[in-house]
């Protein structure tokens, strides 16, 4: 991760990738990974292990246990702040999560920052059953944090909106960027039965899959209902949900109820290595949210395997994909809504984009490489700007 650059950032994660599973630490170590090619040298301090930094031969360095209490992981994340700028002082700090940003801003004084904001924590954690007390606290650190920010960086315009109405940033500090990923890795170089045949999929079914957390916000529920009213226009549809979650006994209890075991598989969690396969087998995806969604990540990656991803006209899901086709944004959220456009898109009602456009789309607004450029022209903003 070192480049001849003009930019030194210090980049302060959640969970390094590998270690943890989430759309934050993904993105987090896309961009980490891209940055030196757009002139920004990259250290950074996340919550994970002593192999972070054998991963990144010392670039990123890991504080401690992503399990351990609350302020035994403050109290680390401060030491790693402190310890890194004392080692090197960067021109920009980076922040993509405000609750270890938190504990060191006396020590990042004077530093330019840029918060990478994606999502407002403290109300997702409320839609999926925080108390309010913790959502107060949750919001009280995030707003000291995007106060100290010279630029906030925003997955969408909606994520924007939020940003300016609840936590009182100025719209002239907030630059819309949306999130990256590695196309080229999704880009598999096999057709979508050898996909199939490669996860022992059926062949001669219409799969729809979904890639999400199992929890409230996602619309899981929704998707499943939506199979039942799906099934009796596409009788072998079947519904692959990739993911781990605390709702996984309840969304299995509402299959069974249904009658809907031959129609939907809940798979549990899906290794990254064999997720652009099971994108590749897909006839289509679809993205169920119901709220706070700032960009949806899995649209891309479904996009950059060449398979078109149907979205609900929630946060910023539509800006993912309208450029590509309108068509793919459904008109409201719930089950039947869900049900008619996959209906339309299964039996060909609905013209979806190719293999091809999908790939182009996904490539050229947003590669690594290519939003990699876009954030490296926020931080010079903020660093002229302080």
């Amino acid at each position: 991760m070192t480049t001849k650059s003009s930019i030194k950032s210090l980049q302060i994660g959640m969970h390094w990738f590998p270690e943890r599973a989430g759309g934050l630490d993904r993105m987090y170590y896309s961009l980490v990974g891209a940055l030196p090619g757009a002139g920004v040298a990259v250290r950074g301090v996340v919550a994970g292990s002593s192999k972070v930094a054998e991963d990144t031969g010392g670039a990123i360095q890991g504080f401690g246990d992503a399990g351990a209490s609350l302020p035994v992981r403050l109290m680390a994340a401060r030491r790693a702040l402190r310890r890194e700028i004392t080692t090197q002082r960067p021109d920009v700090i980076s922040s993509h999560f405000a609750l270890y940003t938190f504990p060191g801003l006396d020590v990042t004084r004077g530093i330019p920052q840029v918060s990478h904001f994606q999502g407002p924590w403290a109300d997702e954690s409320h839609v999926e059953g925080a108390d309010s007390l913790g959502q107060r606290a949750k919001r009280y650190l995030e707003s000291t944090v995007y106060a100290r920010s010279s630029r906030l960086i925003v997955l969408s315009n909606a994520f924007g909106q939020i940003l300016s109405s609840r936590y009182g940033i100025s719209p002239d500090l907030i630059r819309v960027v949306p999130g990256c990923t590695d196309v080229e890795q999704f880009n598999l170089p096999i057709t979508p039965a050898e996909a199939r045949l490669k996860l022992q999929l059926p062949q001669g079914r219409p799969i729809v899959v979904a890639v999400r957390r199992l929890v409230r916000r996602m619309g899981l529920e929704d998707l499943i209902d939506s199979v039942k009213i799906l099934r009796k226009r596409v009788p072998d549809v079947l519904l692959l949900i990739a993911g781990k979650g605390r709702l996984e006994a309840e969304l299995n209890a509402r299959i069974q109820e249904a009658g809907l075991e031959d129609n939907v598989k809940l798979l549990g969690f899906v290794p990254d290595q064999h997720l652009p396969a099971l994108y590749r087998a897909a006839t289509i995806s679809v993205v169920p949210t119901v709220a706070l969604e700032g960009f949806g990540l899995i649209t891309v990656e479904s996009l950059a395997s060449g398979t078109p991803v149907l979205v609900t006209p929630v946060g910023g899901l539509p800006e993912a994909v309208a450029g590509l086709s309108a068509d793919l944004v459904l008109p409201e959220t719930g089950a039947a809504a869900i049900a008619d456009g996959l209906a339309k898109a299964l039996n060909g009602t609905m013209k979806l984009p190719d293999s091809d456009a999908c790939r182009a789309y996904a490539r050229d607004n947003f590669d690594n490489a290519v939003i990699a450029r876009r954030v490296a022209a926020v931080y010079q903003e903020a660093i002229a700007a302080h």
